[in-house]
């Protein structure tokens, strides 16, 4: 798809309205829009599938389905994250990947998400009431496996989640897009629209945030809404995409300044790599929240050492270890959390413990 060059200011804002706040209110609260405290969030609810790892924690419960927001829900998190995809006939459903492969009387099929109508993305998977096509997901290395956990569960539409799972917790909704199409705006602005409708039709006091890898996309949802805080996703600079602004933390602090966008979500191995654009990110004048996610946020070591640094939240998929990590760093006493907040390059012991059981996981990076 072609990207039709379309001024955002001539972008309909949503007639959509979920408090009685005037817009001029609204928009300031966001702009202001702040993380009281070290959060966790649930990566795509309890944690994500990797079929082939050793760990059985990585196979315990479906990703991104009810069974999985419901088990988070019970943890001491903050949020959960999913990804959110629209079908052809316009329903946002949750599901991280852009292809979806099912297997039926041996015959294998697999199709893009947003190719699908809603029913047909739904018979794929464990159904609640009959056998369903037997649900497929292709590894890195283009292997197609069998998506087998302990927990199953069927897959499940946005409207689901607002309905199912306990409204106190957080949603970190990500606007899921394919990294290698260059979108219309016009599509962008259809598929949002259709999220939107959703979110404001449901979310009531839920506490929630829109983040997406998607530039455009993160710059329309700010325009069309003035509601809910939106974070931009990167790289950090791990990945190098054709879109310079998804390359580094300085193109993302400069997407989100220069478009009112109110957070920064980084992979954790940008932000080591590069600890001065932490600096640079909460220094800005926009008050920007900074979030991470990556594997290195299910070391224990290395949650502490972001919480030292000024990090505002860490995505994980340990999700109980690492709650529980944090209600530890977040019950500090008072004295202990002036250490912190003042925190220098002379480590204690306890925190040069911590630097060294984390260098041979940084050696990765």
């Amino acid at each position: 798809m072609a990207l039709k060059l379309l001024p955002v200011s001539q972008i309909p804002s949503l007639d959509l309205r979920c408090s009685s706040h005037s817009s001029r209110e609204v928009e300031i609260e966001q702009r202001r829009f702040e993380v009281a405290k070290f959060a966790v969030i649930g990566h795509r609810g309890s944690g994500m599938n990797d079929l082939q790892s050793l760990d059985q924690r990585m196979r315990a419960i479906k990703e991104n389905s009810i069974v999985s927001f419901k088990a988070a829900s019970n943890l001491a998190l903050d949020f959960i994250e999913f990804d959110v995809q629209v079908t052809k006939d316009n329903c946002p459903v949750i599901f991280h990947d852009d292809h979806i492969f099912c297997e039926e009387n041996g015959t294998v099929f697999g199709e893009k998400v947003t190719e699908l109508t809603l029913s047909e993305f739904l018979s794929c998977g464990p159904q609640r009431d009959k056998n369903g096509k037997t649900l497929l997901r292709k590894t890195e290395e283009g292997k197609l496996v069998k998506w087998n956990v302990e927990q199953d569960d069927s897959l499940c539409t946005l409207h689901e989640a607002f309905v199912n799972v306990n409204p106190s917790l957080g949603f970190n909704i990500e606007l899921k897009f394919d990294d290698y199409i260059v979108y219309e705006q016009g599509y962008l602005v259809h598929v949002l629209h259709s999220i939107l409708k959703v979110v404001f039709e449901h979310g009531k006091n839920r506490p929630i945030i829109f983040s997406t890898f998607q530039p455009d996309a993160a710059i329309l949802v700010r325009k069309l809404q003035s509601t809910y805080p939106v974070f931009f996703l990167t790289e950090g600079g791990c990945e190098l995409y054709e879109d310079v602004r998804r390359n580094s933390l300085e193109e993302a602090l400069k997407l989100c300044t220069e478009h009112g966008l109110q957070g920064i979500v980084s992979e954790v191995k940008g932000i080591f790599r590069n600890p001065e654009a932490v600096r640079k990110i909460k220094e800005c004048s926009n008050k920007l929240s900074l979030f991470t996610y990556g594997k290195l946020n299910n070391v224990p070591e290395a949650v502490y050492m972001q919480h030292l640094m000024g990090i505002d939240g860490v995505i994980v998929d340990f999700v109980k270890e690492i709650a529980e990590l944090v209600l530890d760093i977040n019950g500090l006493g008072m004295e202990e959390m002036l250490q912190v907040k003042n925190f220098k390059p002379q480590f204690s012991q306890q925190e040069l413990s911590f630097l060294l059981k984390l260098i041979p996981e940084l050696i990765q990076i």
